[in-house]
């Protein structure tokens, strides 16, 4: 029997699942597809912390639950597949929160921490730029030194929820390098300083979730840069590991499988058809078991870089792919106006956020090279 099966956690799941059903009822889920990157709705975050699921990996004496990543699976696999609005919290859980807790100050892990498991503080990812996106590297944010802090000065893009977040974490160049990967350094950020300057980019739905983040000028405190400086590159890709490995990367677009199985239960599906649909849930299996050992091995302290690129990979290539097949499986026009939580409705709103699956946390071609990379030197060293 493994983690995922035991008797404490069916009954979490069944918890979950409780929880879930009440908050249908208050008409909060709604069963959308990407809900972890556009479903912003605090209050349910706040439910979900007085409960224990958010935070839920980080240390007691922080504020969190101290169960680890695997148990955080179990609560967020559910919240996905449901299509619950979860992305208030999502980054600030996901990331930010195990950032500050491997790399920041004692003074920083108890100001924040307890306040991200409390859902009273959420956070935005200030990594991408114009011509620095996989290859971020190649960022031109700059942070230079003034009287008791820093001067954060450039314009970060693809900055979600930077208009309604409370924090960034910013990746900004502190020195001068031949080496581009040196001389960087991370500082959290107030969304609300002066110098802050939040401007929409729209999704092809028409929602608004991701931002150009200007920083004109920011000053940021000695005691906001996020570990050593310089050392921004290592905390950057050790970071993407929990960015690039968790369910999100495989159930994105769970809620419309859901729906073309319901949809085919309710007629006499053909062989062909159920054939498709097992070739898929296979595909979604396989990938799930990969994530899980990302898990595992964030809970026992090992490195997963590299098997994380892999997971988002074959995941986020399976979402598009997923929304494709489903519409083969079972033909019919998509339509977006159509009644909330319909084959018709859902497959609308997938189609329109299938091209962002492949390029949101690392293009798949940057993923690859970091997988042949990886492999190259060990072949090399075998």
């Amino acid at each position: 029997m493994t983690a995922l099966q035991s008797a404490q956690t069916l009954e979490l799941r069944r918890e979950v699942r409780r929880f879930l059903a009440e908050e249908r009822a208050r008409g909060t889920v709604l069963g959308r597809p990407d809900s972890w990157l556009t479903g912003w709705l605090p209050e349910f975050s706040r439910r979900l912390a007085e409960r224990g699921w958010v935070g839920m990996a980080l240390p007691k004496e922080y504020g969190g639950g101290g169960l680890g990543f695997l148990a955080r699976v179990v609560v967020i696999e559910e919240l996905l597949a449901a299509g619950a609005p979860v992305s208030a919290h999502w980054v600030a859980d996901r990331q930010a929160a195990p950032s500050i807790l491997n790399h920041g100050s004692e003074e920083q892990k108890k100001r924040f921490l307890p306040a991200i498991a409390e859902g009273r503080c959420f956070f935005s990812i200030g990594m991408s730029e114009e011509q620095a996106g996989s290859d971020l590297a190649g960022v031109q944010t700059r942070a230079e030194r003034v009287e008791g802090g820093w001067r954060l000065t450039g314009t970060k893009k693809w900055t979600g929820g930077a208009h309604c977040n409370d924090y960034a974490i910013v990746l900004a160049r502190t020195s001068e390098h031949e080496d581009r990967h040196q001389g960087l350094s991370q500082f959290i950020v107030d969304l609300r300083a002066p110098g802050v300057r939040v401007e929409p980019i729209r999704l092809l739905t028409g929602e608004h979730t991701f931002n150009y983040f200007h920083l004109d000028g920011v000053e940021v405190p000695d005691g906001m840069l996020l570990g050593n400086e310089g050392d921004g590159w290592a905390q950057v890709t050790g970071e993407l590991a929990f960015e690039r490995s968790g369910p999100e990367r495989y159930l994105s677009t769970f809620p419309l499988l859901l729906a073309l199985v319901r949809e085919l239960s309710d007629k006499s599906a053909t062989a062909d058809q159920q054939a498709r649909l097992g070739a898929l849930i296979a595909r979604l299996y396989a990938v799930r078991q990969l994530s899980l050992g990302v898990a595992a091995a964030l809970d026992e302290g090992r490195p997963a870089d590299v098997q994380a690129a892999l997971v988002k990979d074959l995941g986020t290539r399976l979402e598009g792919e997923l929304v494709h097949e489903v519409r083969r499986i079972l033909p019919v026009t998509a339509d977006a106006g159509a009644t909330p939580g319909t084959y018709p409705e859902l497959l609308a709103l997938a189609l329109l956020h299938t091209p962002a699956y492949t390029l949101r946390g690392g293009t798949n071609e940057i993923l690859r090279g970091i997988i042949t990379r990886a492999v190259e030197h060990k072949e090399q060293q075998s």
